[in-house]
């Protein structure tokens, strides 16, 4: 049964805190490219950066497992009581280019600490010095190790951005292929077109202080490689109905001042049209991946929703 609304806006107007850390990130410089002539430059010949360190007090706070997969290395947290009901497979965001961000890690904790989950974090080798064979060799193995261990009715799927992308993705294939299931989605801000093909982004660009549509065009052009950047296979949001028809219960949370927004909206109604049971939470002035800002109202509202989704 599908959810009754499928837009809902969670937050009006931001929070005092989101306005003040918006300030504050508006005057860094950004992660990312933000011009599609500065990619090149961004990427040829660097020295690939590491994945963020996992903090210290982890190794106390949580029974930590660190495995690998397809080569790739992996970090299971579990609840310091044990291994939870729900098993979340996280996939970090950075435009399939960046490694493990320092925010990454306590939005994983918070998520351990608020919705009793395990929750295991695939460090994918990047592109362009890996492709985009090695990131789903990684996730496809990750899925069958934790599934082989954990009952997969009781396995979400999660990830911000890219990572987003990337779960989704993995939902797809395996939905293709049968056999286990994911039992829910989670998606964070996901990135669902690499081509950013919807003009309506232009009205949000201005707004978004991290993401621009020219960079990330060339970005996912260069991940992509061989293959058609605008078809299924690298943009999920033009998948067949028939394939999203398969997908597991899904909920999506993005900011109205991210340039991912629009194209939330479209595949939250393309998975109603499918009759998947789906959902997409707004929040106003909201920046990329808001929900890695802690303290803020706008990420406890997400942390609460996705802990509600969990147990129903």
């Amino acid at each position: 049964m599908t959810s009754d609304t499928s837009i809902e806006l969670r937050s009006a107007s931001a929070s005092f805190t989101m306005r003040a850390v918006r300030w504050l990130m508006s005057k860094r410089k950004s992660v990312f490219p933000t011009d599609p002539s500065q990619v090149a430059a961004f990427l040829d010949g660097r020295n690939i950066p590491p994945d963020a360190p996992m903090p210290a007090k982890f190794e106390q706070k949580y029974r930590v497992e660190r495995w690998e997969a397809a080569g790739q290395q992996v970090v299971t947290l579990h609840p310091k009581a044990g291994p939870g009901e729900w098993h979340m497979i996280y996939f970090h965001g950075g435009g399939f280019v960046l490694p493990m961000f320092d925010v990454h890690w306590p939005l994983a904790g918070a998520m351990v600490d608020k919705c009793g989950v395990s929750i295991t974090l695939p460090l994918y080798d990047v592109a362009p010095e890996a492709s985009y064979k090695m990131q789903d060799d990684l996730a496809d193995a990750v899925f069958a190790k934790v599934a082989a261990d954990h009952d997969p009715a009781k396995i979400i799927l999660n990830g911000d951005s890219a990572g987003g992308h990337m779960a989704l993705a993995l939902a797809l294939r395996l939905a293709k292929a049968g056999g286990p299931q994911p039992g829910k989605l989670a998606l964070f801000a996901p990135w669902l077109d690499v081509t950013m093909k919807d003009e309506a982004m232009r009205a949000v660009e201005p707004h978004d202080f991290m993401l621009k549509i020219g960079a990330l065009r060339a970005l996912g052009e260069i991940w992509s490689g061989d293959r058609d950047a605008g078809g299924p296979e690298c943009s999920p949001l033009y998948a067949a109905q028939e394939e999203l028809s398969a997908l597991p219960p899904t909920r999506i949370w993005t900011g109205r001042h991210d340039l991912f927004i629009v194209d939330s909206r479209s595949f939250t109604g393309r998975l109603r049209e499918a009759s998947v049971d789906a959902k997409l939470y707004e929040y106003e002035a909201a920046p990329h991946v808001f929900m890695a800002v802690l303290p803020t109202r706008e990420s406890k509202d997400t942390l609460a929703l996705l802990a509600d989704f969990l147990a129903e």
